[in-house]
């Protein structure tokens, strides 16, 4: 069939159901809804069998719906209405929440279902939630549409309309405020994550207004509401039983940025307190997602919303307290890096913010794998985070620099340097273990070790030209052509679309792709890695490791071809040719698309005419 995606932009969700629904083997073009009159052009261009729209900020247009069948896709459970489903969810403590695919009509989220899926909440910030099983859920609803596309053709099957209920409108900033007064460090952590992605949680500090991202429990106490003193680069924030841990900020007029950075004096001017590890949460029950357990639910009481949860005691909040700082095996464990050792396996768990990697999270990161590689065990891993393992170049960081060529140049530097001290240890085999998603340089970083699995969820965008014709670097030219071929890689970075994790292990990108859930995943990259460490041949392996990479490096040096990616990458920075500047400014202020890519807009290539039998 003829698919059209009809989205306010290819989100991580969306490309998800891309690459399922091309695995299917239906054909694709993907339109950015940007006003009525573009939508109708796009749909008369590709005459769809079908009008699939998974993220839309506003309604189809009548004159759309009306001719081809529209189905939306909801995050919410059945007879749920409203712009802010899921952001209303976290804050209402849900313990169960859904996604309905509903059929476009006059009435928002009012029309016939065609598929709907549940799944158990848990404690996490909402971009998390919706990148993994509101995601997980939204494929399968699709998919179960699409089965019962036929029979509702022949008119076999109908889909059932919900009973209607009110529409909820946009939750407004006031609705989720903090009362520092009053809020518990659950009701805290739940306001925040509600916002966090976007819009992010209006407050106030140090007198002036801002907005609030990437908060986490915190064992200190204080006044509530006051700052008690700055951790890695976050600020510590009393409750009233407790204290959060803030990493993320926004000035008004300002972008996202690390705590650090948007204070800057001020920030340097709060007594510095111990940076902790935020822990790894027990699993889920049967069905749940394997991340964290579902939050417990909130309850209006005389002081506005509070927790049900028992604090944990001294600077507790009911809520798993952080490791203290100091890893295993002496390697100092940070907010964001910490290290573990198994049957002599090594895990090196990184987990940056968004995937994005600064010049001080590449030298951390770099620093941690020296020590891992200084231990008495023969296999290190490297996991990233739950939601993604990296996305390379930290651009929010690079727009506010003083000097955004310098801090590229810097990035990139720091970024090479870690990928060649994975791509030339001799003393282990290297696992690189993709929990979450992949893009740019972080997709490249990962296939500087000598393994590389995937989550069978997980979406990598191994390419960097959507960014103002990036050229790229992490030794992509040495590391991507031996594993697909030059061909193949070639049309990997000329396509710049998204590939999924089982198309990726077809090709070669990756060496394996498993586990339908994070627990299974993980559980599965134990036991592969404890084996590799238990292999007989385990010293042979080593040893045919080492003659493969000394035989590369005299046929061309590593620092050859970093050379080479990096005259062109110098050029992007600094050259003439502004366009990775203004890419990355658009793409960290989050401007509006005012037109679709057309590596997406299959329909809109010259040339290109629908078949005469399309339409519905």
């Amino acid at each position: 069939m003829r698919l059209l995606l009809l989205t306010h932009a290819f989100n991580s969700l969306t490309q998800r159901l891309f690459v399922e629904l091309q695995a299917l083997g239906h054909e694709l073009s993907v339109e950015f809804d940007i006003n009525d009159r573009v939508t109708e052009e796009a749909a008369d261009l590709f005459r769809p069998h079908l009008i699939l729209a998974p993220y839309l900020r506003r309604a189809i247009p009548e004159s759309v719906w009306r001719k081809h069948l529209c189905l939306i896709l909801h995050p919410g459970p059945v007879g749920d209405r409203g712009p802010s489903a899921l952001d209303r969810a976290i804050l209402e403590g849900a313990q169960e929440w859904g996604v309905t695919l509903l059929q476009a009509e006059a009435a928002m989220d009012a029309g016939p279902v065609w598929a709907s899926e549940r799944f158990p909440m848990r404690a996490a910030k909402k971009s998390s939630l919706y990148r993994n099983e509101v995601t997980e859920a939204a494929v399968r609803a699709v998919k179960t549409s699409l089965e019962r596309l036929p029979d509702y053709r022949a008119g076999r099957w109908t889909p059932q309309r919900p009973e209607i209920q009110a529409l909820r409108p946009l939750l407004r900033q006031e609705e989720r405020a903090i009362d520092w007064s009053r809020d518990a460090t659950a009701v805290v952590l739940a306001k925040i994550n509600s916002a966090d992605g976007f819009p992010g949680l209006r407050d106030r500090l140090f007198d002036a207004d801002c907005h609030l991202y990437n908060a986490r429990p915190y064992p200190a106490q204080g006044a509530p509401g006051a700052v008690l003193g700055r951790a890695g680069e976050g600020l510590v924030r009393a409750t009233t039983d407790g204290a959060v841990w803030i990493g993320h900020g926004r000035q008004s007029g300002g972008i996202k940025l690390p705590m650090s950075l948007v204070w800057g004096e001020v920030w340097r001017g709060v007594v510095e307190m111990e940076a902790l590890l935020n822990p790894p949460c027990p699993p889920l029950e049967k069905g749940g997602s394997g991340l964290t357990p579902p939050c417990p639910p909130l309850r209006k009481g005389g002081s506005g919303l509070i927790s049900p949860c028992p604090p944990l005691g001294k600077g507790g909040a009911g809520l798993s307290p952080p490791f203290p700082k100091g890893g295993q095996g002496g390697i100092p464990t940070t907010d964001d890096i910490h290290y573990e050792e198994s049957n002599q396996v090594g895990f090196l768990h990184f987990d940056f913010y968004n995937g994005a990697m600064g010049v001080a999270a590449c030298q951390r990161l770099l620093t941690a794998y020296e020590a891992a590689k200084q231990r008495s065990t023969k296999v290190i891993v490297l996991l990233g985070g739950a939601d993604f393992f990296s996305n390379g170049l930290d651009l929010n960081r690079i727009e506010a620099a003083d000097s955004p060529p310098d801090e590229s140049w810097r990035t990139i530097q720091a970024m090479d340097d870690l990928c060649r001290a994975i791509l030339t240890t001799e003393s282990h085999l290297t696992v690189s273990a993709l929990r979450g998603n992949a893009g740019a340089g972080g997709a490249f970083l990962a296939l500087a070790a000598d393994h590389v699995w995937a989550r069978r969820g997980v979406i990598l965008n191994p390419h960097y030209k959507n960014m103002g014709n990036l050229y790229g670097s992490e030794y992509w030219t040495y590391v991507l052509p031996r594993r697909v071929g030059a061909d193949q890689a070639a049309a990997i970075l000329r396509n710049r679309l998204p590939l999924g994790a089982q198309t990726a292990a077809r090709i070669g990108f990756l060496d394996a792709a498993f586990g339908e859930d994070l627990n299974s995943f993980e559980a599965e990259v134990r036991t592969r890695a404890q084996a590799l460490a238990a292999a007989p041949d385990f010293a042979d392996q080593l040893a045919a490791k080492r003659a493969r990479r000394a035989a590369d490096e005299a046929a061309k040096p590593l620092e050859v071809y970093r050379a080479e990616e990096l005259k062109p990458m110098q050029r992007n920075f600094y050259g003439f040719d502004p366009s990775y500047h203004v890419a990355r400014h658009h793409f960290v202020a989050k401007t509006p698309a005012s037109w679709t890519p057309r590596h997406l807009a299959v329909h809109r290539e010259l040339g290109w005419v629908a078949p005469e039998e399309g339409g519905s």
